[in-house]
């Protein structure tokens, strides 16, 4: 599809992704897979889509510069908090290959039936439907924790589950239209932080 080469080439062309592997696995895998049907002639431009109960699809790029700010590597087990339609998942499952492990956590029970239908390919991930909010004990410690919805704060918890050099990347703000994104390295059990930008996201919701 030209419209998917135009995407990744101007992320290659302009620097903002940089990676071989993640530009590698962005071509291997199709966004229309993973967007409603009615929405599959828009799967590459370059805005969020929707999907079900309010959620969204993000937009190509910021899941690009996500995926590239996680660093996940071949072999690697990945906690993704928020599946969504099992778009970012599947691109992390290309990256860590078959030795990795995706494990991602969706709390809406269409959208964790509409990502485990459209990963049902996928043999290195498993999607559970669950509050992922406090990350997933019974699969931790994990190489890599990416969150796609925003938090409050920190969560304690999920960076609790981290191996140590692991990294977590999660969207922080206290009101929905301030939020940035936070890349934080653990190094003897400390927190090192890096402010990403600004981006927008839904609500990391608890059910508790």
């Amino acid at each position: 599809m030209k419209e998917k080469k135009a995407l990744i080439d101007y992320w290659r062309n302009s620097n903002i992704i940089t990676s071989k592997a993640i530009l590698r696995a962005f071509e291997e895998i199709n966004r229309e897979d993973f967007v409603l049907p009615e929405y599959r002639k828009y799967a590459y431009v370059d805005e969020p889509l929707p999907t079900f109960a309010d959620q969204t699809i993000s937009q190509p790029t910021t899941v690009a510069i996500m995926t590239q700010a996680l660093e996940p590597k071949p072999g690697q087990k990945i906690l993704e908090i928020g599946s969504g339609s099992g778009y970012q998942a599947a691109i992390l499952s290309e990256i860590v290959g078959p030795k990795g492990n995706v494990i991602t956590i969706e709390r809406i029970k269409d959208l964790a039936e509409f990502a485990k239908k459209n990963l049902k390919a996928y043999k290195n991930v498993k999607v559970i439907y669950a509050d992922g909010s406090e990350g997933y004990i019974k699969e931790a410690p994990y190489d890599r924790i990416i969150v796609t919805a925003a938090a409050k704060g920190i969560p304690e918890e999920l960076f609790g589950q981290l191996k140590e050099t692991g990294i977590l990347l999660i969207p922080v703000g206290k009101t929905s239209f301030a939020q940035k994104l936070l890349k934080i390295s653990k190094t003897k059990g400390k927190k090192k932080i890096k402010n990403l930008g600004n981006f927008i996201f839904v609500p990391l919701v608890s059910s508790k």
